[in-house]
């Protein structure tokens, strides 16, 4: 069995004190024990309660004069060829390698830059060559020994305890840790659970990233674009996805929601005199709504009324209107160039990352240079030949809405005008109250004139029906006792009981019948 020699065994055993002094290899086996056991009984009790680290910081089989960088350059480039090499196995899955990813940059610095973590990661990328079909059970076995091996949510940041070579400067990097220490404690923590969530929502944009990578990648022909489930619907509805995504993580995170696009820009607006009017358009347009639609003519001279009337500024309605352009112009011209720029910025796909402003072939092609110039002019003026035509009509409806109007408060007001010309005129008159007075007691007293005698006619009639009734009954009376075969009663005392409807009936007595009857004419009494 080989021996390891007397150097390497002194290198082995005193590991922890190799900053206190530095070993020079013995001649013999047995001055190097005794010189090991000598460096053992050294250690202070301080550092043996002290915890073992949970991996192997250096190499016992290393040379003493390898630093951490090297290793850290070699961990590295060991990482990149498996996960280039899992990258090319899972192109099925790519949200696999990005949970990699994940754990390793979550992952202790320390740990990374140790043996262990190059000795498991060599031992994964070897396995993994040698069978393609569990390729992700060594992906899997990464992540977990990464994720043992994360950094703490809460670390202490008082530094331990240096070797006694550095005691010199320990003072000052104690009292620099005790600072960090109290600044992390006012700072507010976030709740492990939120921590988690934090990091799943993340991971999640990730994944709905790269889906819509692949969906503007695809191909997409006009008959797609008419179905309900095209690849431009799925695109929409992911980016929609994100955006709820999006706001979670900033409640979580407490912050604001707002991204820095040239749209969430205010605009200030200081085109009228009246301070009033200016905060009220103002607040208008950097509103919600206007963000969505932009407002129109209409809208503004709506804010300038209100304004007016709830600030009492008494101005009449032709410099409203006045002010109402002015505002509706420039706010719309600012509105404008604001969206434009925006487009500016934000326009593109990833498609064209690649593109740079000096390989554009209309820089060396002056025909192409020009034809593109002439078609951005022939653009612009059909664009402005709509807005202009939509602008026409839009005044012109306006226009006559405002001469209807403005009718319909001239023939008003030449109504009132009159009437009350003709109230002036008969209130400046000195004899206008007493002449009032005097129409007005001859019109009852020939309503009282008039009525009287009509009244007591009335009056007159029903006594006189009441005793003609009387006398009718009489007659009845009479032709009953007398045994006349057939006996009258004349039309004259029919009026008489009847008032003003003589002749409808007619009472006689019949030969072949013993009782009266009453034959009905034409109607009722």
């Amino acid at each position: 069995m080989a021996v390891a020699p007397a150097s390497l065994a002194d290198k082995i055993v005193v590991l922890d004190d190799d900053d206190d002094e530095e070993m020079t290899p013995q001649p013999s086996t047995a001055v190097s024990r005794r010189s090991s056991q000598k460096n053992v009984k050294q250690v202070s009790p301080l550092k043996a309660q002290q915890s073992l680290p949970t991996h192997i910081v250096h190499s016992p089989f290393a040379s003493s004069k390898r630093e951490t960088h090297v290793i850290k350059a070699e961990n590295e480039k060991l990482f990149t060829e498996f996960v280039e090499y899992c990258t090319a196995q899972t192109q099925d899955c790519p949200e696999v390698i990005t949970f990699l990813q994940t754990k390793h940059d979550k992952a202790s610095p320390t740990f990374l830059t140790s043996v262990e973590f190059r000795n498991v990661l060599g031992r994964c990328l070897t396995r993994a060559q040698a069978n393609r079909a569990k390729t992700f059970v060594y992906i899997n076995e990464l992540c977990t020994v990464l994720r043992q091996h994360g950094i703490k949510k809460r670390q202490s940041l008082v530094q331990h305890e240096t070797p006694t070579s550095q005691s010199a400067s320990v003072d000052q990097p104690k009292a620099e840790g005790k600072a960090g220490a109290v600044e992390e404690d006012e700072q507010p923590s976030t709740s492990g659970c939120d921590v988690f969530q934090i990091a799943y929502l993340e991971n999640l944009l990730k994944v709905y990233n790269e889906e819509i990578r692949h969906l503007q990648e695809a191909e997409l022909s006009l008959d797609d674009l008419g179905t309900e489930d095209s690849l431009y619907i799925q695109e929409h509805k992911l980016k929609r996805k994100m955006m709820k995504i999006y706001e979670k993580l900033c409640e979580i995170k407490d912050c604001s929601t707002l991204t820095g696009r040239v749209l969430e820009q205010r605009i200030d607006y200081r085109g009228s005199r009246y301070p009033e009017i200016n905060k009220r358009i103002e607040k208008f347009i950097n509103s919600t709504e206007a963000r969505i639609d932009a407002p129109d003519y209409q809208d503004i001279l709506q804010v300038v009324r209100r304004a007016n009337e709830r600030h009492n500024l008494r101005l009449p309605r032709k410099q409203l209107n006045d002010i109402a352009k002015e505002a509706f112009r420039e706010t719309a011209s600012r509105i404008q160039d604001r969206r434009h720029l925006d487009l500016v910025y934000n326009f593109g796909s990833h498609l064209t990352d690649a593109y740079k402003p000096t390989s554009d072939p209309a820089l060396e092609d002056p025909s192409l240079q020009r034809k593109l110039r002439s078609n951005r002019e022939l653009a612009i003026d059909r664009l402005n030949d709509v807005i202009s035509k939509y602008t026409s009509k839009q005044e012109d409806t306006e226009e006559q809405e405002r001469l209807k109007r403005s009718e319909k408060d001239k023939s008003n007001k030449e109504v009132h005008t009159a009437a009350g010309s003709v109230i002036s005129q008969q209130e400046g008159s000195p004899h206008f109250s007493l002449g009032f007075a005097c129409s007005y007691c001859v019109c009852v007293g020939v309503v009282v004139l008039v009525m009287t005698p009509l009244i007591l006619a009335h009056h007159l009639l029903k006594e006189q029906q009441k005793f003609s009734l009387i006398y009718f009954a009489q007659a009845l009376v009479t032709a009953e006792e007398s045994n006349s075969s057939l006996e009258e009663i004349s039309l004259t005392q029919l009026k008489l009981a009847s008032g003003d409807a003589a002749g409808l009936f007619c009472y006689h007595r019949s030969s072949c019948a013993n009782g009266l009857f009453v034959r009905h004419q034409s109607g009722a009494l």
